[in-house]
């Protein structure tokens, strides 16, 4: 049996390519004219790809970024402004990498509500659901160690801050800090770690990346009204529909991202950050990066006397801090148990009005988890912070296995084809 493809292409070099290697029969099958596609895709799904462009801005901007850095704690913050101010326009790169990262956490970030609205993570494609967490927990570790690479007060202390969580885990936790530092405090080995580790695993996410398309093109993308394709009715070619609106949705986007890396370039950082590391000054207030602070407020909110710890049985097991780390951790490791935890056969939100108002509670909730944690640690932030923690574990373990369970949602259509049709004469 003949292994190469018998597609036929008009073009004598793309023949004579195809023949040997299938890469543009291969292209076609999974972009191209021969991939079908659900007909009634808005643009909420234009943001998957969005964030394959951005990964691929990070890479290239990293890569020339790196050729000029200095991994060094004498030399890496006059490396990042020698970047700045000598390299042809290293202002440029800098900026949009600076930036970019900030994009790729806002179309993740869009990417996985809209998932986690229209049920994207329900049957057949819970593993499609849990590789894209996973993905979300290594862009968590690539980002972090990017932000003290600058070698700022800000990268110091939040490196200082978060490794020392560690030590936290009974026995082995000062051992794992000691290995993250390089030695017995923040210096050069966690710097060179760091660095390494940041260059690393862009290429992790790119692999994780390959296998998330790959179970995309398993069972096909999900859709508004959450019902599979059921004939070739339901389905148009992804080229040139859904290319040219994937185009359109990027132009948007550019002028969104280049608006920042133009006129605010610094919006999204911190002063700090431009002020020399000093271990001995400790700026008045240590905050993450905007994307990690809803889970840094899950952290802050795990004190003595918050009534998740207090009065449960987990104080006789652990302390406040070792507490509030596991549930830092756990906020997103209990993503991965959406697919059981919501136990309707109604996947899409449009059909489920009970779920959707609690979807959009949820929603509220992260934004109020994300200015606490950009707040200090005190006063009436403090019960806030716990108040938001306690509803966003409760959403997932309580609300959704329970409204899952007990709503009756409404009757979506009987097929995608429907749906359109009835929205057309409507």
């Amino acid at each position: 049996m003949s292994s190469h493809s018998s597609r036929e292409f008009s073009n004598p070099l793309v023949k004579w390519i195809e023949y040997r290697l299938p890469v543009f029969s291969f292209l076609d099958d999974s972009l191209g004219g021969n991939y079908p596609t659900p007909k009634n895709l808005n643009y909420w799904w234009n943001f998957g790809s969005l964030a394959g462009i951005v990964l691929g801005i990070m890479l290239v901007t990293g890569i020339v970024l790196a050729m000029h850095y200095t991994a060094h704690v004498d030399h890496a913050f006059d490396s990042v402004e020698r970047i700045m101010r000598d390299v042809n326009y290293g202002w440029l790169m800098r900026y949009i990498h600076m930036n970019g990262a900030s994009m790729f956490f806002i179309v993740v970030y869009i990417h996985m509500f809209r998932g986690l609205y229209y049920g994207s993570y329900q049957a057949p494609r819970e593993l499609l659901w849990m590789i894209g967490v996973f993905i979300l927990l290594a862009m968590m570790a690539t980002a972090f160690m990017g932000y003290v690479l600058p070698w700022g007060q800000m990268s110091f202390w939040g490196a200082t801050v978060i490794t020392n969580l560690f030590s936290a885990i009974p026995w082995v936790g000062d051992a794992i800090v000691t290995l993250l530092w390089g030695g017995f405090s923040v210096d050069n080995p966690t710097l060179n770690r760091f660095f390494s580790l940041h260059y690393l695993m862009p290429f992790v996410i790119v692999g994780l990346v390959v296998v998330h398309i790959w179970a995309l093109h398993v069972h096909k993308s999900n859709n508004p009204i959450g019902i599979d394709a059921k004939t070739d009715q339901d389905s148009i070619p992804f080229h040139p529909y859904y290319t040219v609106k994937d185009l359109y949705g990027l132009g948007l986007f550019m002028i969104f991202f280049m608006f920042f890396v133009f006129y605010a370039p610094n919006f999204f950082g911190e002063p700090d950050n431009y002020i020399e590391a000093n271990p001995l000054v400790t700026p008045p207030h240590i905050v993450p990066e905007w994307y990690f602070l809803p889970f840094y407020a899950i952290l802050r909110a795990f004190t003595a006397d918050f009534f998740l710890y207090a009065y449960t049985p987990i104080t006789w097991i652990m302390t406040a801090k070792l507490a509030g780390v596991i549930a830092m951790f756990a906020s997103i490791l209990v993503l991965l148990a959406m697919p059981w935890l919501d136990g309707s056969k109604v996947k899409s939100s449009k059909f489920r009005p009970l779920y959707a108002m609690f979807f959009w509670l949820f929603f509220i909730d992260c934004i109020v988890l994300g200015v606490v944690g950009g707040k200090p640690a005190e006063g009436v932030w403090i019960y806030i912070g716990q108040a938001a923690t306690t509803y966003y574990f409760a959403h997932f373990l309580i609300i959704v296995p329970l409204v899952s369970r007990l709503e009756r949602p409404k009757a979506p259509p009987e097929s995608i084809s429907a749906a359109v049709t009835a929205k057309a004469q409507g």
